[in-house]
């Protein structure tokens, strides 16, 4: 990913979440903190699950899957985001925003294309539950994963790709705590029109398309939930609905409204604040969301700290 013969710029200036001093510290502490708990977290649930025979189901392979990615997801970023708090001049390499750029995609489109694959799992489970099996086979499963992360490989290499083909100039601050698509267009001293088109495409068909199959999964899980005769079995189903959904709205609506506008400096400062959910908030609350409330996560945890991992 090196520069261009086109492009001048060796090296990009990050302005960051906010350039008020009196904000940096404690920025650095709230952040920190809740790095420490999204790595502890996800990586809890990794090991729980991959040393938990009971666990080694359809669907905490997809989370599994979702709490890897999670883990690599905030740390694509977060780490440099403090750097840049204790720092007077926040610097990025070229080859190093267009890395970390490429690796954001890749991870945030990964983990749209598993909360699909997992909206089908309990689709599949509740509506289907005498075909479970058959239409969760591991050979299913892997299919999806491995067409999750193909998404997300073809996704991050049209964006990156994109952006390597254009002409950096003079300007090289980008208006973000990280190298992120909107800000770096608005550096460009050539047309980005294939690039905002790009992202209109690329971005709408992972958001749009994912989440219409998510809503319509989670409509037929509601309408057999409404026709289940208990009441305790509707409130336990209603509740982890709600909680999944909770997660869903949140890193679905705040891409879409980041990405699905124009790439004015208007746009982009609303977008900074809004991407501390997607890029900060979900990370943190998905183990909470799978876990806190679960009783197998809670016998595998139970079990693991018997045999002293933990």
């Amino acid at each position: 990913m090196a520069p261009t013969n086109s492009s001048f710029v060796t090296e990009f200036i990050l302005v960051g979440l906010t350039d008020l001093p009196d904000l940096q510290l404690p920025l650095f502490s709230l952040f920190l903190v809740m790095y420490m708990v999204t790595v502890l977290g996800n990586l809890c649930l990794v090991t729980l699950i991959g040393l938990n025979s009971h666990l080694h189901t359809p669907m905490y392979f997809f989370l599994f899957n979702l709490s890897f990615i999670d883990l690599c997801y905030s740390s694509v970023f977060t780490p440099k985001m403090l750097i840049n708090f204790t720092s007077k001049k926040n610097i990025i390499s070229y080859r190093g925003c267009m890395t970390q750029l490429y690796f954001f995609c890749f991870f945030a489109i990964s983990e749209c294309y598993v909360l699909t694959s997992m909206a089908y799992d309990r689709y599949v489970a509740i509506c289907n539950p005498l075909l479970y099996h058959v239409a969760m086979s591991p050979k299913v499963c892997s299919s999806l994963m491995l067409g999750s992360y193909l998404m997300a490989f073809s996704g991050a290499m049209a964006h990156t790709g994109g952006l390597l083909r254009l002409t950096f100039c003079d300007a090289n601050t980008i208006n973000h705590y990280f190298c992120d698509i909107l800000p770096l267009l608005q550096l460009s001293c050539t047309s980005t029109y294939v690039n905002e088109l790009v992202v209109f495409i690329v971005v709408g068909i992972d958001i749009i398309v994912t989440s219409v199959t998510i809503f319509v999964s989670y409509g037929f899980i509601l309408s057999s939930i409404l026709h289940i005769s208990s009441t305790e079995g509707r409130s336990n189903a209603f509740s982890t609905c709600s909680s999944h959904v909770v997660a869903l709205c949140l890193f679905f609506g705040s891409g879409a409204f980041v990405y699905l506008k124009s790439s004015s400096p208007k746009s982009v400062d609303e977008g900074k604040m809004s991407s501390v959910f997607y890029t900060s908030v979900v990370p943190l609350m998905n183990p909470f969301i799978y876990s806190l409330r679960n009783k197998d996560i809670k016998l595998g945890l139970r079990r693991t700290q018997r045999r002293g991992v933990f």
